[in-house]
């Protein structure tokens, strides 16, 4: 064993007798140490403790905040669909207006179309008396002239469907008064007045939401009606348009014949 290392038991031995020339007991101070560090976990241990507790009322505040803004967000949702269904059915009715209307004109434009077959009627039988009263002139060697006989003229004969008719009436007798035509009502729901938490809210924007899809369903049935008693319309004023113009080329051609006459006998 070197000289330059000292021995473990004198090392012992030497703080023995520093500690006995100090006057102090080396295990108090080991005592000493050992409850400093059970006083430090005690004391540590409530902040530990009221840390857990802040993160729990803290996440449980998130969790609220979270559930308001998803509330907040269903209500907004709500109202705003429930405002594009009704801006859905005010187009609807301003297109009803529409219909109503051009029902009206079709009507109209009809009644004109019948009573210009009517007026070509009418003057069939002023062109037959002048027809007669041509074939009676002229010298008594002259040569008869009788009229050109093509086809009768028979006047209006498509018959129209009368629902438009009824339809057209009605629509006229309430424009004269003022009337608007009022919107559809489907049977409305027992909504709550004053709806206390969001999800009432919810259900009751739900309820006007069904209540004016209904309204708006109702609505587009009638414009089905209508459109179909519009095409029923057009299909007779072509039909009768038909008719009309077969009519007007026969007189046409049967007052060529009598001008062509009566120049005739002016000549002669």
């Amino acid at each position: 064993m070197s000289a330059s290392r000292t021995p473990i038991s004198n090392i012992y031995k030497r703080s023995q007798s520093e500690s006995w020339l100090s006057g102090k007991d080396p295990l108090d101070s080991d005592l000493k140490l050992e409850q400093h560090r059970r006083s430090t976990r005690a004391s540590s241990a409530p902040s530990i403790k009221s840390e857990r507790k802040g993160c729990t009322s803290e996440s449980g505040g998130f969790k609220d905040e979270v559930v308001q803004e998803l509330e907040k967000y269903a209500v907004c949702e709500a109202e705003v669909t429930a405002k594009k269904i009704n801006g859905c059915l005010k187009i609807a009715e301003e297109m009803r207006g529409d219909a109503s209307r051009t029902i009206v004109n079709l009507h109209q434009q009809g009644e004109q179309i019948t009573r210009t077959h009517l007026t070509a009627a009418s003057i069939d039988e002023d062109l037959s008396r002048g027809e007669k009263l041509l074939g009676s002139l002229g010298g008594l060697f002259s040569k008869t002239w009788k009229p050109m006989k093509i086809r009768e003229i028979k006047g209006p004969v498509v018959t129209r469907d009368d629902s438009l008719s009824r339809r057209n009436k009605h629509t006229e007798q309430r424009q004269r008064l003022g009337l608007n035509p009022q919107r559809p009502q489907s049977n409305p729901q027992r909504l709550p007045s004053e709806p206390s938490s969001a999800l009432e809210r919810v259900e009751l924007e739900k309820a006007k939401q069904d209540d004016t899809l209904s309204d708006l369903g109702n609505l587009l049935g009638e414009l089905k009606a209508m459109a179909i008693d519009m095409g029923s319309e057009i299909d007779w004023q072509n039909k009768a348009l038909e008719h009309l113009e077969d009519d007007v080329d026969v007189l046409n051609t049967r007052v060529k014949a009598a001008n062509h006459r009566a120049r005739y006998l002016l000549r002669s």
